[in-house]
């Protein structure tokens, strides 16, 4: 496990800790290089946002908690994605799977209720199927995470919601690693019950945990994996 190169791409500051954070953290301390790509570096349009100088001190922050790598950090404008051309967001994602050459990638469900999550989504499962169009090391699995507050406050119109498939044992110490890197984003955590509240993370680890017989879990959804059984 040690050689793997784990990418998460997502679309602002604080997602890839909120989707990913346990995980990334127990993979780094078991010897993975962990990369997080984040589309929105500068989250402009957020309420109560420091200025950008200590927002990219904030992220640089949360990556040494969890013990990741310097963040990939684009500059596409925040709740604005749409506005986007696909073709850039894939080319930008691209551009960090030839850099990192990651085993696994990570990335966001693209029917979170966040609008520029869907676009991430989608422009990543675009950008991931590149070693078949070039001559690059090929990954090994794309998973969709979930972000509270906003994957589970997507309306259930369709059958397309988060399936959740495969889960990774986090544990206690790796749920408080994930909130200590999330206090690290200053304004992001709110109080109970608020879905970025320490509690309902913890929770949410627990009942990840109860549905796989794991001691607190994070759970994805895999869309795309070999075996190598």
């Amino acid at each position: 496990m040690s050689d793997l190169i784990i990418l998460s791409v997502t679309a602002h500051p604080d997602d890839e800790i909120l989707g990913f954070g346990a995980t990334a953290a127990k993979l780094a301390a078991g010897g993975c290089k962990i990369y997080n790509c984040i589309l929105s570096g500068e989250a402009n349009a957020r309420n109560n946002r420091p200025d950008t100088l200590e927002l990219y001190k904030h992220m640089l922050k949360a990556q040494q908690i969890i013990g990741a790598q310097k963040p990939i950090i684009g500059s596409f404008p925040n709740i604005q994605f749409n506005a986007v051309e696909h073709l850039q967001l894939v080319q930008f994602i691209e551009n960090a799977i030839e850099t990192t050459k990651p085993d696994y990638i990570f990335t966001h469900h693209p029917y979170d209720l966040n609008n520029d999550h869907y676009h991430v989504s989608k422009a990543c499962q675009a950008a991931a199927r590149l070693f078949q169009r070039k001559p690059i090391k090929p990954i090994k699995g794309l998973y969709f995470m979930e972000i509270v507050s906003s994957t589970d406050w997507a309306f259930p119109v369709n059958a397309s919601s988060f399936q959740p498939n495969t889960f990774f044992e986090v544990g206690r110490e790796f749920i408080n690693t994930k909130i200590k890197a999330l206090n690290a984003y200053e304004g992001v955590m709110r109080d109970y019950p608020h879905p970025r509240s320490s509690e309902v993370i913890e929770g949410l680890a627990a009942y990840r945990g109860g549905q796989s017989g794991l001691k607190y879990a994070e759970a994805f959804q895999a869309v795309f994996q070999i075996l190598n059984l």
